[in-house]
């Protein structure tokens, strides 16, 4: 209770006692000492009075709220400034009484109810804000997981999963994206930020979008990456250390493709009833001062799908101990669904890594598999 006059504290005191309620009361004379009760410790409500002598009218009640804007407050006021009630109410506090016209019952009613109803403000507040938060997310996550953007008849299928992982749902730093340039080359690409939350997603819808933007503006191997170093470094926090891989394939319309790795594992080579693994030669992950990434030249025959994919795949505990499932781990598990088609291969490979990290509470990576089939069409 916040009230100069001590005849009137006094008064709210013995209103207290008279409703047979457990309130403790600790009285302040001041606004000063106020805040230093608030300091100690925080009350289940505040009753104040808005004629104090260092603070008066709504400037009273804005200096609890700076000090603990989680506090419910029930204002005081004398018989003629009820309108500084109403005031006070539309400024923030839970309710007002009037000296003088308060039963025991009545304050009582008042305490409980100021109490409550800023228990759902908060909760209100809250669930908002995790609402906000959700939609961001969900804005980030399509950021990272684009549309295609690709021909009308491409020549190629393209199936692309994302799964993220038990700790972390939702929001990581995986990405893909693939796109046709007026030559019908397709250009296709993963990538994974260090890390996870809002700061890593976005960093990969930065490179995502640049990497996106490069392409069609012309640039290719070693000077599209040097780009996207570029980026990574305007983007990412100062200091933060912080680095991504990136695996680029450019896959022309006959068959013959271009790999470029920065610090990325291999992919997969799926066939009719075969999976193989290739890794090609890589330059440094993006964000560690690489200059130049080995360009290599392969084929792919029709009918065929290079399976790209983040570690996170890989990376998960899957036997005893420490134990990972591994880049073996995960061929051995490749061949043994190598009949299916596309996108149930895609699928498979995914939930079987699942499964063999359930022991251990699940896969603890977020997911990105994308596989580009020549069909020549």
């Amino acid at each position: 209770m916040v009230e100069d006059d001590r005849a009137d504290a006094i008064l709210v005191e013995e209103l207290i006692a008279d409703t047979n309620a457990d309130i403790a009361v600790v009285w302040a004379p001041s606004m000063a000492d106020a805040e230093r009760e608030l300091a100690r410790a925080r009350p289940d409500c505040v009753l104040l009075d808005l004629n104090l002598p260092d603070a008066n009218g709504i400037s009273a009640l804005d200096r609890i709220a700076k000090r603990d804007d989680h506090v419910p407050v029930v204002v005081l006021t004398g018989l003629f400034d009820e309108h500084f009630g109403v005031s006070a109410v539309a400024s923030g506090a839970q309710d007002y009484l009037v000296k003088g016209r308060v039963e025991p019952e009545m304050l009582r009613r008042a305490l409980l109810y100021a109490i409550e109803r800023k228990r759902a403000e908060l909760t209100a507040v809250a669930l908002r804000a995790s609402q906000l938060t959700a939609l961001e997310n969900a804005r980030l996550a399509r950021g990272l997981l684009p549309t295609p953007l690709l021909h009308e008849n491409p020549g190629v299928e393209i199936e692309a999963q994302y799964r993220p992982s038990h700790q972390n749902a939702l929001l990581g730093g995986d990405f893909y994206d693939f796109v046709q340039t007026p030559d019908r080359t397709v250009h296709v690409m993963v990538g994974d930020v260090a890390g996870h939350g809002p700061d890593a997603a976005a960093l990969g819808v930065a490179l995502r979008i640049g990497w996106r933007a490069l392409t069609f503006a012309g640039l290719r191997g070693n000077e599209r990456m040097r780009q996207l170093e570029r980026i990574l470094r305007a983007e990412s926090p100062v200091s933060s250390g912080v680095f991504a891989t990136v695996l680029s394939v450019a896959l022309a319309p006959d068959g013959h493709f271009t790999v470029v790795r920065a610090g990325h594992p291999g992919m997969l080579l799926h066939g009719p009833s075969t999976v193989d693994w290739l890794e090609p030669p890589a330059g440094p992950a993006l964000g560690l001062n690489g200059q130049n990434w080995p360009l290599s030249e392969l084929e792919l025959p029709q009918g065929y799908g290079l399976v790209l994919l983040t570690d996170g795949i890989f990376e998960g505990h899957a036997g005893r101990g420490n134990e990972r499932l591994g880049e073996e781990g995960l061929l051995e598990l490749a061949r043994s669904v190598a009949d299916l088609p596309g996108e149930q291969f895609v699928k498979a490979i995914i939930d079987g890594a699942g499964e063999r990290a359930q022991a251990h509470g699940g896969l603890s990576d977020d997911i990105a598999v994308v596989r580009v089939e020549r069909t020549g069409t």
